[in-house]
Parts: structure tokens; sequence; C-alpha cells
């Protein structure tokens, strides 16, 4: 069992390094000779604290982090850490990206968390449900009732990411929706749980970029897939959606 006591320490350690850190013009390393991948000080210890907590509280758990690689991958039970997803957002000092911390159980993501310290907000998922903390007060998350595309707002971070095909599927599931939205990476996810919007589409996903949302969403709710209906734990290109109708529509568009 995964308290939301655990999830509120893991948020706040990562939390005690990523604050601190951003616009704060630190050094960037880019880790794509190819391109522009980048990751900051505050993403690698960032993960070393939250590392640091699970072990002290589960340390036959395995984890498997962005930054740090994989220990214990035999277990279980393993805990995926991404210490800063939006890593460019942090960079360009926009405060969208967050810290997504998922607990992996049999390789079903059965807990998680999606923390935004610069706005003090905090969304996570237990056995009990899914819930926000922050401005405002805290509440239970519920996803929005909405279950056409054409009343749905819809998230992605870049339409870039898409290629070829993808792309081609993608710009149609745009133009069937009446609001898109650009560059708010893990936070739109959250805003699907949260019920301020209804679909959050994304290419090319890293277990470590999901595995935290996962939770979020279907305790609320809500309903994440691949692009073809499997579960989304390992990555890949990921739909996230309001509703199962609403899921099934967007599936209809893109799926494949």
């Amino acid at each position: 069992m995964v308290s939301a006591e655990l999830l509120r320490r893991i948020a706040d350690a990562a939390a005690g390094e990523t604050l601190p850190r951003f616009r704060s013009a630190g050094a960037v390393t880019n880790k794509d000779a190819g391109g522009f991948d980048p990751v900051t000080e505050a993403d690698k210890e960032a993960e070393r604290a939250i590392r640091a907590v699970i072990r002290a509280e589960f340390p036959d758990d395995g984890i498997l982090g962005e930054e740090h690689g994989v220990e214990n991958a035999d277990a279980s039970r393993v805990w995926v850490i991404d210490p800063i997803d939006g890593t460019r957002a942090f960079i360009s000092g926009v405060p969208v990206w967050g810290t997504l911390v998922g607990l992996l159980d049999k390789g079903r993501a059965v807990a998680g968390l999606m923390s935004q310290p610069f706005t003090g907000e905090l969304y996570f998922a237990t056995e009990d449900g899914a819930f926000y903390e922050g401005p405002g007060g805290p509440r239970a998350l519920t996803t929005r009732p909405t279950r056409s595309l054409a009343d749905a707002t819809l998230f992605t971070t870049t339409p870039a990411l898409f290629r070829g095909a993808s792309r081609d599927l993608y710009d149609r599931l745009e133009a069937s929706v009446r609001l898109a939205r650009y560059g708010t990476d893990c936070y739109a996810f959250a805003m699907v749980a949260a019920g301020h919007a209804d679909l959050a589409v994304e290419a090319g996903l890293q277990s470590y970029d999901i595995a935290g949302l996962i939770p979020l969403i279907e305790k609320a709710g809500g309903v994440v897939t691949t692009w073809s209906g499997g579960r989304a734990e390992g990555g890949g290109d990921v739909i996230a959606a309001a509703n199962s109708d609403l899921h099934a529509a967007a599936l209809a568009v893109i799926g494949s």
C-alpha cells in the first residue's frame, strides 16, 4: 500500500532540489549529439532525492529513473521516476514542468503523482482514488463528462512530435475537436484528470513519461492507452481521454 503521506514526502524531496534551481540560469547539458535533449543539475539531484525516500521506505522495490537508470530490476514492484518532465519548459522558465513518480505492481501502474512545486500543486493517486492539493484547497479529481470530439479540448506538447502517417492522424484529430492547446508536457495529463481538459495526446513517450500519470487519470474516471488501445505503462504513442466514450471516438480517428 502507498500512502498519500509518502507521496507528499516524495514530492517535497524533489521540490527541495528543483525549486531553488528554477529560473536560476543553471548549467544545461545536452544528452543528444544529434539534436537537443537537455538535462540539468536539478533533474539529477531531484531523482537522487526521490530514490532516497523510496529506498528508506521500500528497500526491496525496484527503481527506474530517467537520469540514474535501474536498480532491483527484477522486483515485482518498480517505482518509475521522471524528476523533471518538461525540462525544456524548466530551462525556459515556464511552470508547466512537473515531477512524475509512478509505482508499477507486476507491470501495472497502481499509484502515482505529478508535482508542480512552483505553483504549489500536487496531483496524486493511491488505491483510495485521485486527489489534488494546492491553491483552491484539496479535492478529489474527477474527469469531465464530455462525450463528443466536437466539444472537446485537446492538449499536446507540439504537433511537431508526430511524423509521417502519425502527423496526418493527429491533424485529423485536432480538426475534430473544439480547442487545441500546445506546450503543456505532463501538465496536460493532470488537466485531464482534474476535469479542465478532455484529451491529451503524445508521441514517443518513455515509461517514465507516463507511468506516474496513468493512475491519476484512471482513478479520476478517465482512460489512458496507446494509440492501438493497449496498456500505456511502457510508453509509446499515448492518448488519455476523460471517459471511455470520448476515448473510443478519438481512437476511431487515430487508432492503429
